[in-house]
């Protein structure tokens, strides 16, 4: 075993191992950390139960920065507080399709297969090394909660989550209200989430700010959150052998970006399928070579509602040939002028052949939750919903063939509205949440400000 380093996509922080990019979150000159070199995926033991697979594969990123044998227990404890057996149970809908279930954890939703892992690391190397941290968080609906439930109990971790006033589902936003913790701080923001999300990189690109409150993320700019979800698409592979398509519900990109990642390492798969909502930029860049950013649209799919996928630097960073010079000219471009363009080279390369993507609006996605309880007797999410129907309608249109795995982000009981609306079922919540309307709601409602934000973070804990 030996030292794992991570550079930053923006080419100007200095390298780290592990335990620092975990406590760091975003580097130091705005960019997001990857590890210096992609491992190689490791042979898949058989009988080897999820945890011990997840040992295995975080162990390559990891390196001496922490013992096997912490990284196995860490992974033990994690994934024990999952529901099902499998963790992440894959359930045939027809002769091609599946859908891996990945909301058996705590909060329902697929944050949870990597912020139990993470949550537990943030405890473990404070510890170890006699410090605290502040974690702050832009949510659109399930990262808050998830990380919330991660460290609601740790000794050295306080956390405040941001999420956008009146555009999360109740169900979501009553996990992250709820929770009466003392380390524990929720504000609803005037805004979207796009707004959130800008507030947070505001507060890190501060430096006078991130040092004194001791910063650090849970969001998906921490590499070690798109670590850990490398796993499943592994295990997904492992089981069906077979090269397999894999279908990913994608609002920030980190989620299918750990798809590339498993991929990259030798998990046999074939195409990665961005599947989204109104909120079609990351659809409209891999189909017609146009990301330029619009108004985020409401959607019944919230936690999509994004049009500024962060995780897209780092696959820029790829596309670049790792130029982070280049990475951050084109991302300030971006944000200037609202698109990005890359050359027909890099998409040739990195994006033609490899990812396909569609979009559903909130009537095919209503479509989609009907039709598909009609013939498996399933429940989605509108979340999953739309990866369901992205993969019907690029079959439909001969793009798509083979055995394809549908990622079903969000148990349906998150948002029974909707469910309700398509099937005239209203999913019921787990045992551990049937109380969940009756809690009383702790949160700050606070302008669209980073002075007013800076502030509520820092005297929050005071």
């Amino acid at each position: 075993m030996s030292a794992v380093r991570y550079v930053s996509t923006r080419g100007r922080a200095p390298e780290l191992g592990f335990t620092d990019v975990l406590l760091a979150g975003l580097a130091t000159d705005g960019g997001l950390y990857v590890p210096e070199h992609w491992p190689t995926l490791p042979a898949h033991r058989p009988g080897s139960t999820y945890a011990q697979r997840a040992a295995q594969i975080v162990q390559l990123f990891v390196g001496d920065d922490l013992a096997p044998a912490t990284v196995q227990r860490l992974c033990d404890e994690a994934y024990a507080t999952f529901t099902h057996p499998a963790v992440v149970p894959l359930v045939q809908i027809d002769t091609e399709n599946f859908v891996q279930e990945l909301f058996h954890g705590p909060t329902l939703a697929f944050k949870d297969l990597a912020l139990q892992l993470v949550g537990r690391m943030f405890d473990e190397v404070l510890r170890a090394r006699g410090q605290r941290v502040t974690i702050v968080g832009a949510t659109s609906g399930d990262t808050g909660s998830a990380a919330i439930d991660a460290v609601k109990h740790c000794a050295n971790v306080d956390i405040v989550i941001l999420y956008p006033h009146g555009r999360t589902s109740d169900v979501q936003r009553r996990q992250m209200t709820t929770v009466s913790s003392p380390n524990v701080r929720v504000a609803a923001v005037e805004g979207t989430f796009d707004d959130c999300q800008d507030l947070v990189k505001a507060m890190f690109n501060d430096a006078p700010f991130r040092e004194r409150m001791q910063l650090s993320a849970a969001n998906s700019i921490n590499w070690a959150r798109v670590m850990a979800q490398v796993v499943y698409y592994v295990v997904a592979t492992d089981l069906l052998a077979a090269p397999v398509n894999v279908c990913v519900p994608s609002g920030n990109f980190g989620n299918v970006f750990s798809g590339w990642i498993a991929r990259r390492m030798g998990a046999s798969i074939d195409q990665l399928v961005v599947a989204s909502n109104a909120n079609d930029i990351l659809e409209r860049f891999i189909n017609h070579d146009d990301m330029s950013t619009a108004p985020v649209v409401p959607s019944l799919s919230p936690s999509m509602d994004i049009q500024v996928s962060s995780n897209f630097e780092r696959l820029l960073f790829e596309m670049n040939g790792r130029d982070g010079v280049q990475t951050a000219e084109q991302l300030q471009r971006l944000r200037a002028a609202g698109h990005l363009r890359v050359d027909a080279h890099q998409r040739a390369v990195h994006i033609d052949g490899r990812f396909q993507a569609a979009r559903l609006d909130d009537t095919e996605t209503l479509a989609v939750i009907d039709g598909t309880h009609r013939a498996t007797g399933m429940l989605l999410d509108p979340h999953s919903a739309v990866g369901v129907g992205a993969v019907e309608k690029l079959r439909a249109a001969g793009r798509l063939a083979g055995t394809t795995v549908t990622l079903a982000t969000a148990h349906p009981a998150k948002f029974p509205d909707a469910v309700e609306r398509a099937t005239g079922v209203r999913p019921a919540l787990p045992a551990h949440l049937a109380d969940l309307f009756d809690l009383p709601e702790h949160f700050t409602v606070l302008a669209n400000d980073l002075s007013a934000v800076q502030q509520f973070v820092a005297t929050t804990f005071a």
